[in-house]
């Protein structure tokens, strides 16, 4: 979150959002500090500023075969720049090397300690909480580049959000991840849909790089990815973990 004060000045401090109280906690694991904020004194921020944005590709069966691809035996792991992150009401930008810039619609999760080699029973012990993800593809360059890099990687590209839920007040098992163009549901899916769950997520990751407090998972789309346009409106709905909103305009 940021509190509001000259427009110029923005404090970037976690805190805890109880109704319409937001309390500091200064770090993301740190302790609950005394001061207390209006939600409506405070703009909300990316809940996480992780050190690596992690990917899984193609972790849905339909949306694999939607676009030709084989389903992966393994998972297809690929990074976001941290300069890509937005949030809950920013603005996704169009890039002019781009005609046609796909909404995807994702669950995240936020690591909570630092693993490497992580076994798969292991892994709710790494993880912190869950947030919404739209993980924003130039489907164009994705393809002509050959590596996701750039079609993946343009500033506004990661938006995530609104907040984050613990992994204690959250069933992944239990929900239901929705994508709406202009209010037209276009994604619908659960993680039981998912090819590779979370403990073999993060067991294959942390295989061969070492996962920090912080950094966040994108754990896949399903099916139903689509082109927006300039004006168009877009919302990550995840039951349990709220609604997403962002606004495409032209770069």
């Amino acid at each position: 979150m940021s509190q509001d004060a000259e427009p110029t000045t923005v404090h970037g401090l976690y805190g805890l959002l109880e109704g319409d109280q937001v309390i500091e906690t200064g770090q993301l694991f740190g302790t609950q500090c005394a001061e207390e904020h209006r939600r409506s004194a405070v703009r909300l921020l990316p809940p996480v500023l992780p050190s690596k944005i992690i990917c899984v590709g193609r972790n849905y069966v339909d949306h694999a075969k939607e676009l030709g691809n084989d389903v992966p035996t393994e998972p297809l792991i690929f990074l976001k720049p941290q300069s890509s992150l937005i949030t809950n009401g920013d603005s996704i930008v169009y890039p002019p090397q781009s005609s046609r810039v796909d909404f995807e619609g994702e669950i995240g999760l936020v690591i909570s300690k630092r693993g490497r080699n992580i076994k798969p029973e292991d892994a709710w012990e790494h993880v912190f909480g869950y947030t919404c993800v739209n993980d924003i593809t130039a489907r164009d360059l994705q393809k002509k580049d050959g590596q996701w890099t750039r079609g993946k990687g343009f500033d506004t590209f990661c938006s995530v959000g609104p907040w984050m839920v613990s992994k204690e007040d959250f069933d992944l098992t239990k929900t239901t991840l929705r994508t709406k163009l202009n209010g037209e549901l276009k994604q619908e899916g659960t993680a039981s849909q998912m090819i590779f769950d979370v403990g073999a997520i993060l067991a294959f990751v942390s295989s061969f790089l070492t996962l920090e407090p912080g950094d966040l998972i994108a754990t896949g789309t399903p099916a139903g990815v689509g082109p927006m346009q300039p004006g168009d409106q877009v919302t990550v709905e995840v039951e349990g973990l709220g609604s997403l909103t962002n606004t495409v305009i032209k770069g």
